[in-house]
């Protein structure tokens, strides 16, 4: 046989193979009872019918198709659950084959591929993680006994705030500020974001990276559902994604070698006083059933770094808005805090189970504003069903708890702000409601949830302990802008500006 028919067989036996994949492919499709959606355009899919604000486009989607619909972003199926049920079916019934998560450039370019705790595939490597988090990096004695620092670094804040009394103030600025500061001693052992002279990244750099960080993981990013048009980086997102992983890089480099530097120097007297230093200990233990290299320990203490940042920022400047607007809440929850805590003393976390109504507030706030509207996306590990419909292994699931806590259902009046609708009723944020699911559930829920929700409510305690609040100038309740940007979280699109009135003694800001 010559070269020439040897070449001729070659490609009509790979076209006859391509040919009946897609016919078994085709016959197969038509089998499948694959959940209601509309109708998906070629290539795109239903692209065209998501706009600025995802989880609002799906919201409405989910409206007209049910609590459970099939959308088809580009070749990529995605379902989506948008209903208690369909939540307990995808995140605890069947937890186990939803509990991966979908491939993205995110999670390729901007966390260490796929090294971190939020992105990491199912498997060996993710349980170690947990079981890390769980035992380790959370665990309830290791919180108390960071205890302190949060204390400290509420009061930083509230000097902070009282000393703008009466003037305008950037409110996320400054609970972003905390946040990070809380979070940096605890993760990193120091304000690393202090400015020095041997200082890697400013404050503001830092802040801008996580913004950054935050938006760019929860993007629409057209190469993620449209593959062979990847390359095009169409809408700029992994060069962005690059850039902001090579500025997170550099300061994580500093970070390990000055961890490293003291381990060396303290050699057989080294404790461990941070949780890079434990996560270096863990490192160096052969017992681990998957060895944690050095991108690893970088990729969770960025997933550390950026998680116990940005809930608490984004929750509590949401709370203060939404109290601003209804004046009569602010007085019911100082009414509340003066008869538990009194006007001579802050509030500690020890208070918040007799502080109801403060934590109703927390909990209205995360249910209108969720700081992740579809969580984090799953992927189906096999082939299964639910509700009846087929769901294909590879699809990418999504969980709208921005649905849920819209469903009237549900809630009554569910577009209202109204926390008294948390007063005697045994709903917690834990996991196990799923009517309120802020910090997720099951197998993939946040790790770091009981260190969010505790910065959340004492922080939010204490400014509504402390200070009058109110809109700058001639500004009304009826001109503040409610609009939110979407990424991972779903931040004020324009950062509150608000003016606080000490309403204590003067004795009590002196810290």
């Amino acid at each position: 046989m010559d070269s020439h028919s040897y070449t001729y067989y070659a490609g009509a036996w790979l076209v006859t193979v391509v040919l009946t994949l897609i016919a078994i492919r085709l016959r197969r499709a038509r089998n499948l009872n694959s959940p209601p959606g509309p109708k998906p355009w070629p290539v795109i899919g239903n692209l065209n019918l998501i706009g600025s604000h995802p989880h609002r486009s799906i919201h409405d989607l989910s409206q007209k198709y049910g609590e459970i619909m099939q959308l088809k972003f580009g070749s990529q199926n995605v379902v989506v659950g948008s209903s208690v049920e369909m939540a307990k079916v995808f995140i605890k019934t069947q937890d186990a084959k939803f509990a991966c998560r979908p491939k993205t450039a995110a999670g390729k370019y901007t966390t260490y591929n796929y090294s971190n705790i939020a992105w990491a595939p199912y498997g060996p490597y993710w349980r170690q993680a947990r079981k890390m988090c769980v035992m380790e990096l959370f665990s309830a004695e290791r919180l108390e006994s960071y205890e302190y620092i949060r204390e400290e670094e509420t009061n930083s804040l509230l000097k902070s705030i009282s000393k703008s009394a009466g003037e305008a103030i950037p409110l996320k600025d400054l609970l972003s500020t905390v946040s990070l500061n809380v979070i940096s001693r605890m993760v990193l052992g120091k304000r690393y974001l202090d400015v020095s002279e041997d200082s890697v990244v400013s404050p503001d750099e830092f802040k801008k990276m996580l913004d950054e960080l935050f938006l760019l993981n929860g993007v629409f990013n057209i190469g993620d559902s449209i593959p062979w048009i990847d390359f095009l980086d169409l809408q700029g997102y992994v060069k962005r994604m690059k850039a902001v992983s090579k500025k997170f890089d550099l300061f994580l480099e500093h970070v390990l070698d000055e961890h490293n530097e003291r381990r060396t120097a303290e050699g057989e007297k080294f404790v461990a006083k941070d949780m890079v230093d434990l996560l270096l200990q863990l490192a160096d233990d052969p017992d681990l059933d998957v060895k944690l290299e050095r991108h690893g320990v970088k990729g969770f203490t960025q997933d550390l770094l950026a998680g116990g940042t940005e809930s608490s920022a984004v929750t509590v400047e949401w709370a203060i808005a939404e109290i601003l607007k209804k004046p009569e809440i602010f007085q019911k929850a100082t009414e509340e805090l003066d008869r538990v805590i009194g006007k001579n003393r802050w509030v500690q976390e020890k208070d918040m189970p007799n502080l109801p109504y403060i934590e109703a507030i927390a909990k209205e706030t995360m249910r209108l504003h969720p700081v992740a509207p579809m969580l984090v996306p799953r992927r189906a590990r096999v082939d299964c069903k639910v509700a009846g419909y087929d769901i294909l292994e590879g699809t990418r699931v999504l969980v709208s708890v921005w649905s849920i806590g819209r469903d009237p259902k549900i809630w009554n009046k569910p577009e209202q702000f109204w926390p008294e609708r948390f007063i005697g009723k045994e709903i917690d944020v834990k996991g196990h409601d799923f009517e309120l699911l802020p910090f997720g559930a099951g197998r993939r829920m946040c790790p770091g949830y009981s260190l969010g929700y505790k910065v959340i409510e004492s922080t939010l305690a204490n400014l509504l302990h402390g200070f009058k609040w109110k809109l700058p100038g001639s500004m009304t309740r009826d001109d503040l802008n409610m609009e939110e940007n979407f990424g991972l979280s779903t931040p004020k699109k324009f950062p509150l500006q608000t003016v606080a009135e000490p309403r204590l003694p003067p004795h009590m800001y002196n810290f």
